[in-house]
């Protein structure tokens, strides 16, 4: 069997095993996992469990007989356990448990421990939206905003030598961080472009010496600056 066609059956589930999640396919993987979701005879408690918090067990009030036979009661404070709870609460703790492991089974291992790491099935549902939704989408418009901003990128008015060198330097560090490529930049290299930064690298020092200079001693600038009158 090919790596291709075993990706694909991982990645589309069965009837033992939920879909797995892989990188850019989150949208698909959670329309999968809920019709993997709906093949079991639980599937409504589990579906729940997925957008809602779980039942917690905790101190409770019960009712006891007095005696056998006797109708009349006390309230007495007990913990629940699974074994003490309605079959109902049961249900619904089987459920939490079976969501959990649906999740656990079908992520990969770049957001398992983050994702294991929540609570309840619920957290988990929401940790790898955060994580995952738009994955691809986002990436794409990252690319596109940033090509569209090296397209349309030139001096402002009145702006100074250090802010043009600023912008285009953190630019261009997002461009190489992101890995851009495109036919429109394929005959530029990112180290020319530094390269011409660089030559005015400068001007930019003395541009910002003489910034904390006129923070530092403001007279002595305005001084400094003031003409010589000869009489």
């Amino acid at each position: 069997m090919s790596n291709t066609l075993h990706n694909a059956i991982m990645e589309a589930g069965s009837k033992d095993r939920p879909p797995m999640l892989a990188p850019g396919n989150y949208v698909q993987w959670k329309s999968r996992i809920k019709r993997y979701i709906d093949t079991k005879p639980n599937h409504e408690l589990i579906h729940y469990c997925l957008t809602n918090p779980p039942y917690e067990l905790g101190w409770k009030d019960k009712l006891i007989l007095d005696s056998e036979g006797n109708p009349t009661t006390t309230t007495e404070r007990v913990f629940e356990t699974y074994k003490n709870v309605t079959q109902d609460i049961r249900d619904q703790l089987n459920a939490k448990a079976e969501a959990v492991q649906i999740i656990l089974t079908g992520i990969d291992n770049d957001i398992y421990s983050t994702v294991d790491a929540c609570p309840n099935a619920c957290e988990m549902w929401k940790a790898i939206e955060r994580l995952k939704q738009g994955e691809s989408i986002n990436v794409q418009d990252l690319e596109t905003n940033l090509f569209w901003e090296f397209g349309k990128f030139t001096s402002q008015d009145g702006e100074s030598l250090e802010l043009y060198y600023l912008r285009f330097y953190k630019m261009m560090k997002e461009l190489t961080r992101n890995q851009c490529k495109s036919q429109e930049l394929k005959n530029v290299s990112y180290h020319k472009l530094y390269d011409i930064l660089k030559q005015h690298q400068h001007e930019v020092n003395e541009i910002q010496a003489e910034k904390i200079a006129r923070v530092a001693n403001p007279f002595a600038l305005v001084a400094q600056q003031q003409p010589v009158y000869h009489p």
